[in-house]
């Protein structure tokens, strides 16, 4: 009989089960443990190391990583769905910790990978750097596949239902267009704009580019809810306000009955009222408000639903004005709940029928989970990275699920966050050229407008209607004017941008009061 244990706890509790984890067969642990243990772990020889959504180790330079490359194994194995999330070069950190040295050094991989794809990535088709791209993305390819065992969920769970992914475009309320026209004329647009098109050079590039995160993050969180952004103390925002014709001088523009908390200001809250309206959880109404106060009982609901965002702010906003009014019975799994009490939400979840939805954060609900219960799963924001957010709808569409899953991804037209979604399209594309056989996909890559992420998309290839943003009009003009030759600041910026796929870049608490001084 194999004997387990399970190292966990506080270092108290862990120093208490040494002498059992002594003797097991076989010893299972977070990450977080393995960091803080590794001292004691590196002193032991180990059969077997298997890592368990192992592309957590991708970053070469995350202490976590660090601690687990330091552990004594004679055979290792990493389990993923997502070995690349971003870009080649987080698969020389897994390849380092299975076969170290087999890929040559970090700085040899990327000399002949990394930026070989990079050059492809701004090159047009048929180029010779896009060529030479498909060379090295054939060459690692070949050399990687020998050790990668690749199923999917078609392969092997051949009776589970289909997952159905809808776009819903909303167009932006008067107030989000007049913020996103006003921004463009502020220092923070100018300078975002000047770091992105190669006006200036690569090391002031490089020192601007966490203004120009800042900005991205500043426009992420307009396109999401206006009361996201607003501050009373910036000139323009109470001159916005006053231009679509609401009250300038309410004390808090946040509070409970503020006009500003109308869905009319946040044409994403309204198609998720209707949404839910579809799905039979939400009375049948323009507004939630209107039919507050014939809500009935909760019961036994035809579709149950995850609802999907970065910040727990803009969850705040869904429970207060959405699901509250209507006396929706909802659960929430976000940063603040306890570790230990997570589990037993999800339970509850998945149990009780009378409860339709469940609100959550990406970065906490989006992994790990079975939400089988759901068959809806609401995306109102979205992730740099795709694989987190391809993550988190699977947590409704996996074993056990016995209907359809359909998944809306609700995106306001003609603004950064069609950006986002290119990206997330670019990043899928290389990730599956170099862990499938097909790799003919990257001599069609021209991602030259994708990079430029305040330019409103063109009209080719989306949806038709609206008028892009003013403010993205006139940052992608600025975007626009560095000369063809001048790319080594463009790099710079690029460069740096792998950090927002860090989930560090949601945190409820990144700052942006430096930002928002720039606009007063």
């Amino acid at each position: 009989m194999i004997c387990n244990a399970q190292h966990e706890g506080s270092p108290a509790a862990r120093q208490a089960l040494l002498k059992s984890a002594a003797t097991a067969d076989v010893l299972v642990m977070s990450y977080e443990t393995v960091r803080a243990d590794i001292e004691w772990i590196a002193q032991r020889q180990w059969l077997y190391c298997v890592l368990d959504e192992g592309h957590i180790i991708r970053n070469p330079k995350a202490k976590v990583t660090q601690a687990v490359k330091r552990i004594n194994a004679q055979h290792r194995l990493i389990l993923s769905g997502t070995p690349i999330q971003n870009n080649v070069l987080e698969l020389w950190a897994l390849f380092d910790f299975l076969m170290p040295g087999f890929l040559g050094t970090h700085a040899a991989f990327n000399a002949r990978y990394g930026k070989a794809l990079a050059a492809a990535k701004g090159s047009r088709t048929g180029s010779p750097e896009a060529q030479a791209g498909l060379l090295a993305m054939e060459s690692l390819h070949k050399q990687v596949m020998p050790f990668v065992l690749r199923r999917t969920k078609d392969q092997v769970l051949k009776d589970l239902p289909p997952k159905i992914i809808q776009d819903v475009y909303v167009e932006p309320s008067a107030l989000q267009r007049q913020l996103y026209e006003d921004f463009s004329s502020t220092s923070a647009s100018r300078q975002a704009a000047s770091a992105v098109s190669g006006d200036i050079s690569a090391e002031s590039a490089a020192s601007k580019a966490p203004h120009v995160f800042q900005a991205l993050q500043y426009l992420r969180k307009l396109c999401s809810h206006p009361l996201l952004v607003l501050d009373a103390s910036v000139p323009q925002h109470a001159a916005a306000v006053a231009k679509v014709g609401l009250p300038q001088g309410a004390p808090n523009w946040a509070c409970k009955g503020s006009p500003l908390r109308a869905l009319q200001h946040a044409p994403k809250l309204q198609a998720l009222a209707q949404l839910l309206q579809e799905c039979g959880i939400m009375p049948d109404a323009s507004t939630p408000e209107v039919k507050a106060e014939e809500a009935d009982a909760p019961g036994d609901y035809g579709h149950r639903v995850l609802i999907f965002a970065q910040l727990k702010s803009y969850l705040d906003i869904v429970e207060s004005d959405v699901l509250t009014p209507v006396g929706v019975s909802y659960l929430r799994l976000d940063g603040s709940v306890e570790a230990s009490a997570r589990f037993s939400i999800v339970q509850r979840f998945n149990a009780d029928p009378s409860i339709p939805v469940l609100l959550l954060t990406t970065h906490v609900g989006g992994l790990g989970l079975n939400l089988t219960a759901a068959d809806t799963v609401i995306f109102l924001e979205h992730d740099w990275n795709p694989m987190k957010d391809l993550q988190a709808m699977d947590r409704a569409h996996r074993l056990g699920q016995k209907r359809a899953v359909n998944v809306y991804r609700l995106l306001t037209r003609g603004t950064l966050e069609e950006r986002i979604l290119g990206l997330q399209r670019f990043k899928l594309d290389v990730a599956n050229a170099v862990v499938n056989t097909d790799n003919a996909s990257l001599a069609s890559m021209d991602t030259s407008q994708i990079l430029d992420l305040f330019q409103p998309p063109s009209e080719a290839g989306r949806q038709p209607a609206a008028t892009p943003m003013p403010g993205a009009a006139a940052a992608s003009a600025a975007a626009g004017a560095g000369k063809a030759g001048d790319k080594a600041s463009l790099k710079a910026v690029l460069d740096s941008i792998g950090e927002l796929w860090d989930e560090q870049q949601y945190a409820e608490d990144l700052s942006l009061d430096a930002f928002m001084s720039t606009l007063k």
